[in-house]
């Protein structure tokens, strides 16, 4: 069993980086065996926005992320973070959590592979 986590720090939108990023953690915790954490750090933690509007057509990276969460992978929003852009706890998407330097730490130790974005 394979465990990758996930560090993001890039916005939702302006660069791609965070999009590539969600794109492979969905396409990775389809597989069988995988384990798969998201930790959102500085401008990222804006991917946790619940009610994110978007024109049509684009990607929404609130409803990608909630699809990361629905295979199973458990998503993490740097508290400091959310607190210097304004997020509460209420304004995260369903499956996010705020979380703390030490859940990273925690999640960097047991991780087999660790992709920063």
């Amino acid at each position: 069993m394979a465990n990758t986590l996930f560090i993001l720090n890039d916005a939702p939108y302006g660069t791609e980086r965070s999009y590539n990023a969600l794109r492979l953690a969905t396409a990775l915790a389809k597989k069988e065996g995988e384990t798969v954490r998201v930790f959102l750090m500085g401008d990222a933690a804006a991917c946790a926005r619940s009610g994110q509007k978007v024109p049509a057509g684009y990607y929404n990276a609130g409803d990608m992320l909630t699809m990361v969460g629905r295979k199973g992978a458990e998503i993490g929003v740097c508290g400091t973070c959310m607190d210097a852009r304004g997020l509460d706890d209420a304004n995260l998407i369903d499956g996010a959590a705020r979380g703390t330097l030490a859940q990273l730490t925690e999640w960097t130790a047991i991780a087999d592979k660790v992709l920063v974005f």
